[in-house]
């Protein structure tokens, strides 16, 4: 029997995400989960009752692996640590509750979800932090604080973009997001627009395109949620503004 080279075994693993990371890409599943009943209820006169069920299933899984991670992290029974753990559960039954739900009221019941996982996020971040000491954890990239509080507002399912006569618009519901800040984002590949995949602002307009964190953009943000603007050492890279051209009107849902 011939030994394979070494250079045939050496292949490079992806880390496992952070309890942090999970937490933002749990969101992003509800949001994700959240948007495709809403498309099934403008796009569709006729829907299927139990369209929802196996994305609940999933949803309800991945919540409990998210907890599960938290729970692995044997932080010390703080307030912050408590209130993220008992959100957690509240979150894996309200997915679960879903699945014996007709449509609409499945909707309901995970409306806030993408919130509470970031907010489970920002305490689960701080306790970290505080327990562990967070001065070696720096970003590659320096975020302002107007862009910060962009990725939470998409971290959170709050924003999407939408095109008309030939203008760009970015309609948000909490923390003002520019179409600047967010064409800033997307040049360092941290946001991305996903064509069409949110409901219409009005009865009978077009769909919205989502703006998502990407992978490269939940790492920065897991690494800076929960921080003062100014916390940390200088990093290496600034991200830049995005040219005064591209300062296109936003408005708000």
């Amino acid at each position: 029997m011939t030994t394979p080279p070494v250079e045939g075994l050496l292949f490079e693993v992806p880390a496992p995400p952070t309890s942090v990371e999970r937490l933002l890409l749990l969101a992003d599943q509800y949001t994700r989960h959240n948007d495709m009943l809403d498309l099934h209820f403008h796009t569709s006169t006729y829907y299927e009752p139990d369209a929802h069920i196996a994305s609940a299933r999933r949803l309800a899984s991945a919540t409990r692996t998210a907890l599960q991670a938290l729970t692995n992290e044997r932080l010390y029974e703080s307030p912050e640590v408590a209130d993220a753990t008992v959100r957690l559960q509240q979150l894996a039954f309200l997915s679960t509750a879903c699945t014996d739900q007709a449509l609409p009221m499945a909707r309901a019941l995970t409306a806030l979800a993408p919130e509470a996982a970031v907010e489970s996020a920002v305490r689960v971040a701080g306790e970290i932090r505080r327990r562990r000491g967070s001065a070696t954890d720096v970003p590659d990239l320096q975020l302002t604080a107007t862009q910060d509080l962009a990725l939470q507002e998409i971290a959170r399912g709050h924003v999407v973009a939408t095109t008309s006569q030939g203008r760009h618009y970015v309609h948000f519901r909490d923390a003002r997001v520019l179409i600047g800040t967010l064409r800033s984002l997307e040049a360092n590949d941290l946001v991305e627009r996903v064509p069409q995949s949110a409901p219409p602002a009005f009865v009978g307009g077009p769909l919205q395109d989502r703006v998502r964190l990407t992978s490269a953009g939940t790492t920065a943000l897991a690494r800076t949620i929960g921080l003062p603007p100014a916390a940390g050492s200088p990093p290496a890279t600034v991200l830049p503004p995005a040219p005064a051209s591209a300062q296109t009107a936003a408005r708000s849902r």
